[in-house]
């Protein structure tokens, strides 16, 4: 269950921080030159506006970043050590709270009582019969493909990248491909931040909340039923909240990772002649969108235990401080504009870093691997339909997932694969 603020917090409209907003980087067209600007003022930690009258430091520090991540003990997950929550700063129904607001579940635990809420999770990834999943996205692809492959265009995140990974994570913990589409409406809510968000949440968690019943009374192999059974899981709370994390997490990541690497494949000279028997392969693009553009721009959040410094800047108790994910992979000190240089290297901190690490990063190059290549296969002469530079993310302060991706290619009949 999702906690709030006091009922006296004054409306977050009502102040403003006049600092940068942290949407500054996700929703323009060069976040590099926003995070130049920003290491040009402030250094390697920033002040930066989350909504209006709530501040927080954007972390864009690869070092800073990994000492955030590795000191629990100083700056916690558990956001009711949030200072602006604590004192009524940001209001109940502020379009934050279902990403930064204290949930029941592994992100807002720290220590033990995280190790124990992660251990399920790393049981449920365990559990995933990787081939059976190749093969049922695969066969998802196909028969999305074939829906429009006879008419010579569409759009790939609408039509294509937002579907697969909600399908995909649908069928890993039992619901229909109904609830799949209803989740994924929800889920675009949550994660844009603005004033739909809580609405999205809430229905987020009925549809699970009914999924969860349905298998407490009828087990089956799916997640959910794994998650019922797991007894370190105490309470209902527990339950819906971890299969909270696991979807919506697989969800929003794995849809960037897909639409960013169409992209780039379709854009950047190296990758496009991969279309057309080049050098650079899909593995080379997956890797690269990982330090260019990672799933996640910026991921809420830890909060400061005491009075510190970081980055040359003094931290106090309760501040809040976002992990700048792309920040980091672009700061200077790590970064090269020679991108030849980081094809293979995999220390970019796409996944975070330290406990808190993305326990499902292979299931999710699966799916996107998988994707990217049936698209690139079933879709003949593919290009896109409009300039480079017409392409613009989806408004969200936490991702840059492009907007639409719309392509042109050879009409075609796409043949469906059956279902595993």
């Amino acid at each position: 269950m999702t906690s709030s603020p006091p009922p006296s917090a004054c409306p977050a409209h009502a102040l403003t921080t006049g600092l940068p907003p942290l949407s500054s980087a996700t929703t323009c067209a060069d976040p590099r030159g926003v995070y130049r600007r920003l290491r040009e003022q402030w250094g390697s930690v920033a002040r930066v506006e989350l909504e209006p009258g709530v501040a927080a430091w954007l972390v864009m520090g690869y070092e800073e970043i990994l000492t955030i991540t590795r000191q629990e003990r100083l700056y916690s997950r558990d956001a009711r050590n949030w200072r602006d929550f604590q004192e009524g700063v940001v209001a109940p129904d502020s379009g934050l709270g279902p990403m930064m607001f204290w949930r029941a579940n592994v992100i807002g635990a720290d220590g033990a009582e995280h190790r124990r809420l992660r251990r399920p999770l790393d049981y449920g990834v365990a559990k995933i019969d990787q081939r059976r999943m190749r093969r049922s996205v695969q066969a998802t692809c196909t028969e999305l493909i074939t829906g429009f492959a006879g008419q010579g265009s569409a759009d790939l995140v609408a039509q294509y990248a937002a579907v697969i990974p909600m399908l995909a994570v649908a069928d890993l913990f039992g619901l229909d491909t109904g609830q799949g589409h209803e989740l994924l409406v929800a889920l675009m809510a949550l994660f844009g931040s603005a004033d739909d968000s809580q609405a999205g949440n809430r229905r987020f968690e009925e549809i699970l909340s009914g999924v969860m019943h349905a298998r407490r009374h009828a087990p089956t192999g799916d997640l959910t039923s794994v998650f019922l059974a797991n007894p370190e899981l105490r309470n209902d709370d527990e339950i819906l909240q971890s299969i909270v994390v696991m979807v919506s997490a697989g969800y929003e990541t794995t849809t960037t990772w897909i639409a960013q690497t169409l992209r780039l494949m379709l854009t950047d000279p190296r990758f496009e002649g991969r279309l057309r028997g080049g050098r650079l392969g899909v593995d080379d693009a997956l890797d690269e969108v990982l330090w260019r553009d990672p799933p996640m721009s910026n991921m809420p959040a830890r909060y400061a235990l005491r009075d510190t410094e970081l980055g040359g800047r003094r931290i106090q108790r309760g501040d809040a401080l976002i992990l700048g994910l792309a920040a980091a992979n672009d700061d200077p000190r790590v970064h090269t504009d020679d991108s030849s240089t980081e094809l293979g290297n995999r220390a970019h901190l796409a996944w975070s870093a330290g406990p808190h690490a993305c326990p499902a990063q292979v299931p999710a190059r699966i799916i996107t691997r998988t994707a990217v290549e049936t698209a690139l296969h079933l879709l003949p002469h593919l290009r896109l339909a409009v300039p480079a530079e017409a392409i613009t993310p989806r408004p969200s302060p936490w991702t840059r997932c492009p907007a639409s991706l719309p392509v042109h290619f050879t009409p075609s009949v796409a043949h469906s694969t059956a279902r595993p």
